[in-house]
């Protein structure tokens, strides 16, 4: 399954916060999108998800907007 969580015009920690929660509710082997465009929170949320021992599926960059997918 996918999850997509949009943080757009958020700053931190709601970007963060927000893909803990979709981390949390994520089975294993299920796919987290996360996109947003607080710059601090695309270095954020890589070290978050390593912390939590998951894996990152990729990171894509359009513009000042990214998008980051990740493995539970």
């Amino acid at each position: 399954m996918e999850i997509k969580v949009d943080v757009r015009g958020e700053t931190c920690p709601v970007p963060l916060v927000e893909a803990r929660k979709a981390i949390r509710r994520a089975a294993a082997g299920d796919v987290i999108e996360v996109t947003g465009n607080h710059e601090a929170s695309k270095a954020e949320i890589p070290m978050a998800v390593d912390a939590l021992g998951l894996k990152i599926i990729g990171i894509k960059e359009e513009g000042t907007t990214w998008l980051i997918k990740i493995q539970k």
